[in-house]
């Protein structure tokens, strides 16, 4: 057997590197705020040692599995190490000095606690929320400039390995119109946020045409500034609503959606869903990617059922036994599957021809 390569051993050390730093991070948190907001500690869910074990081979596929399909050419091994990481150094003191708010927030349970200057009626109601105790949800730009870190340190070094997963089954699915080359792909990322999946995406796929679409205006600033920072043709960005998108029908060969159907109630995901079928042109493809669910990871049923419980997620609890499969056959997607990574779940699904 060959010894492994230099880069994939430095990829397999930073992994770890981030890992320990998530799970220090949490440990000492977790002690502050034991100290300074008791109130705010969640309750001790108490978690076998199999199931660590399990988690941690878990953790292991989704590495092994990243470095293949970078191995393979899904993307290139350098999108392995790709993160602003002098950025968020700079920004790792806000997170801390944002905690203090979080605690009081968890410890009083207001969970809506949104900027005076939003305008309500311009968001659904089930937006207007804390999610994770984030402080100002989704709404501002302090929220937006921190979020990314905070969810890497939330998955303990994972998330971008996590969204990656979108990645194999788009190529695949849009291999029939990169053959072709007589028009543009245009591919669409739903719920884009801070645009890290654009920039996933525009990576591995230089020559299609992105778009992103989000709600928040504020991290749709934060997405903007990212991607133009990079190499390549302009992303078009647009704010508004994934139950009724502003795109004319059939204009989309791709959709990806990343970490969105966990926070959205049950109607909501059934119209996000016919809004896909919508924009798809016959033969397109949908990726969808999020929370594993009980059904296809029952050995992670005590950490999902946790989750809710542990962070603001109002829909999490639905979301877990919700099928996602029944929804989109409802819609009108055919050829669907849907493979598990770690902590996320993965479907690819087709608007028929």
């Amino acid at each position: 057997m060959a010894a492994p390569s230099l880069k994939k051993i430095a990829y397999h050390t930073l992994q770890q590197g981030k890992t320990l730093a998530g799970l220090a991070h949490k440990e000492l948190s977790t002690k502050l705020m034991e100290v300074f907001a008791p109130g705010a500690t969640p309750g001790n869910f108490p978690i076998n040692q199999d199931l660590i074990k399990e988690v941690r081979r878990s953790m292991e596929n989704l590495e092994n599995i990243d470095w293949r399909e970078a191995e393979a050419g899904v993307y290139p091994k350098s999108q392995l190490f790709e993160a602003p990481w002098l950025e968020w150094a700079k920004k790792y003191p806000l997170v801390w000095l944002d905690m203090p708010q979080t605690w009081q927030r968890r410890k009083k349970n207001k969970t809506r606690e949104i900027p005076k200057i939003v305008n309500e009626e311009d968001y659904p109601e089930y937006y207007l929320q804390n999610f994770h105790h984030q402080t100002d949800g989704y709404l501002s730009d302090h929220s937006a400039e921190i979020y990314d870190l905070q969810v890497e340190i939330l998955f303990n070094g994972t998330a971008d390995s996590m969204r990656r997963r979108v990645l194999s089954p788009l190529k695949r699915g849009l291999k029939k119109y990169l053959y072709k080359g007589s028009k543009k792909i245009k591919v669409l990322d739903i719920a884009t946020g801070t645009g890290r999946t654009l920039q996933q995406i525009q990576s591995a796929l230089p020559q299609v045409e992105l778009y992103g679409l989000d709600l928040s205006g504020s991290y749709l600033k934060q997405a903007s500034k990212y991607l133009s920072s990079r190499s390549g043709d302009l992303v078009q960005l647009t704010k508004g609503n994934a139950e009724k998108m502003p795109y004319a029908s059939a204009s989309f060969q791709a959709l990806t959606c990343v970490f969105l159907f966990h926070e959205l109630p049950r109607d909501a995901r059934q119209n996000v869903l016919n809004e896909c079928f919508r924009l798809l042109e016959p033969g397109g493809i949908l990726v969808l990617a999020d929370s594993i669910q009980i059904e296809d990871s029952p050995k992670f049923t005590p950490i999902m059922e946790n989750f809710h419980k542990i962070f603001h997620e109002p829909y999490y609890r639905d979301y877990i036994v919700d099928n996602i499969n029944l929804r989109l056959e409802k819609s009108g997607f055919s050829s669907i599957t849907s493979e598990s990574h770690f902590m996320t779940k993965v479907w690819k699904a087709n608007k028929p021809v």
